[in-house]
């Protein structure tokens, strides 16, 4: 999908960007294919939910479903489509018969209806499972189907796997593959991830029933290899977050149908709540290149992890509240506090310390908690405006200036942001005279009291 179509001048004498070019990366990877292929390929027009193919008739299946509710497909495509019918239609006239493409029954999310989104994530979610049992009808036995998916909601999420569960497909694996373009527009300032998730699943016969208890400590085992894994790769922040899920899948969806010892049959939103939870004590770990995770209060993990995750980005209230939700924090009581945590409209954004409202006195600079984070937001800016004795004072007086969990705490978050963020630029300063800093941190504290 272009998105940048009208911005290309076709006629330009450069090499990039013209008529010629934009053909050339068309024809050049669909020559391959066809240089291999032993019969022409047939290419038809249909549903999803309804493929006009028997039983057990293909050897694999290869599909790119709809993002939930990510891009307005249709709706893009109409540009496309006025001039298309003016110049093809005579020729294809049973794929121009509509004015406009028709969006009545596209499995998207954004389709709301008259019962609002939540109609349309019930009719994204049920489409998306009638696609996904018609791709298990014409697959033969032990067949194989890879499916592209893109979304870092967890709500996203939910759909896709509850729709796979219902399908009869087994998943066999999940990796993230690097898919985007980093300088793209869509990622400025917001958490757009740079990897799409390749589910591979197979038609086989499924597990019987799986109690959660147990099925639980198989995710925790397979996950932490997994997680091993990615992180070596570098997959990071939202990504491997995303990846986390994929990986999921693997052990979740072996089972014709996960309970627990209640009854209740187990969904994929729980199964999504303990794999956060397990990624985020694994990535607290990384992060802090394995120490000192254990020493560091929930609050300033949730800020590490935001940091790691999201960087500098905005991102819906309810993707940070699940984030916050592993680290055992209450979003909407820390957003209250005033603290680094920012509510605007429906979206959380974090402060840096630059950013944050402070009480500054004529000789002293007052601190509201002693929060390894607020500490550090403070020393930060006393550090920026020289006001060392303060800044030594207030480390003696919090405990924090002796440990090394401070440090790796403050290089942690730097190595999170990028080079030309502020919060980055007083980190690094800070940061390059800590060994001074310590000598003097360890003669007798200063007198007065910064907080109580």
């Amino acid at each position: 999908m272009t998105w940048d179509y009208l911005e290309l001048n076709l006629l330009s004498p450069v090499s990039q960007g013209t008529f010629k070019s934009m053909f050339n990366q068309i024809t050049k990877p669909m020559t391959g294919v066809i240089t291999t292929l032993s019969s022409p390929a047939t290419i038809t027009q249909s549903s999803a939910t309804s493929l006009p193919y028997e039983d057990n008739y293909f050897d694999a299946v290869f599909t790119d479903p709809p993002y939930y509710d990510n891009v307005p497909y249709s709706y893009l495509s109409d540009f496309f489509y006025v001039w298309l019918k003016r110049t093809v239609g005579d020729l294809y006239p049973e794929l121009f018969s509509t004015p406009l493409t028709p969006k009545k029954n596209e499995i998207v999310a954004y389709s709301n209806g008259p019962g609002g989104f939540d109609e349309g994530k019930t009719f994204f979610e049920d489409m998306l499972k009638q696609s996904f049992q018609e791709i298990h009808r014409v697959l033969k036995p032990d067949g194989i189907a890879v499916i592209v998916y893109a979304h870092k909601s967890t709500e996203g999420w939910e759909t896709l796997i509850n729709s796979l569960l219902d399908s009869g497909l087994i998943m066999t694996g999940a990796w993230p593959l690097h898919t985007e373009m980093q300088a793209r527009l869509r990622a400025k300032e917001s958490a757009a991830l740079a990897s799409s998730i390749y589910i591979v699943a197979r038609k086989m016969s499924r597990q019987p029933t799986g109690f959660y208890s147990e099925v639980k400590e198989e995710l925790k085992r397979h996950l932490n290899q997994k997680l091993q894994r990615l992180w070596e790769e570098g997959i990071g922040g939202a990504d491997f977050f995303v990846a986390a899920i994929g990986s999921a899948i693997e052990v979740f969806g072996k089972y014709e149908k996960v309970m627990d010892y209640e009854g209740h049959i187990v969904r994929a939103n729980r199964m999504l709540e303990d794999v956060r939870k397990i990624a985020t004590d694994y990535a607290v770990r990384q992060i802090l290149h394995n120490g000192f995770a254990g020493e560091i209060s929930d609050l300033t993990r949730f800020y590490v992890l935001y940091r790691w995750n999201y960087g500098e980005a905005k991102v819906q209230f309810d993707e940070a509240r699940k984030l916050a939700q592993s680290c055992s924090i209450d979003l909407a009581k820390e957003w209250s506090r005033g603290g680094f945590i920012k509510k605007e409209k429906e979206f959380i954004r974090f402060l840096g310390p630059q950013e944050r409202k402070w009480e500054v006195g004529s000789e002293k600079w007052e601190v509201k908690s002693g929060e390894l984070i607020d500490v550090l937001h403070s020393v930060l800016l006393l550090w920026e405006k020289s006001k060392r004795n303060e800044m030594v004072t207030l480390l003696q007086e919090s405990g924090y200036g002796k440990g090394e969990a401070f440090y790796r705490v403050a290089q942690a978050v730097s190595e999170t942001l990028p080079i030309e963020n502020k919060e980055k630029k007083l980190l690094d300063g800070f940061l390059a005279g800590r060994e001074r800093l310590r000598e003097e941190i360890r003669k007798e504290p200063m007198q007065g009291r910064l907080f109580e």
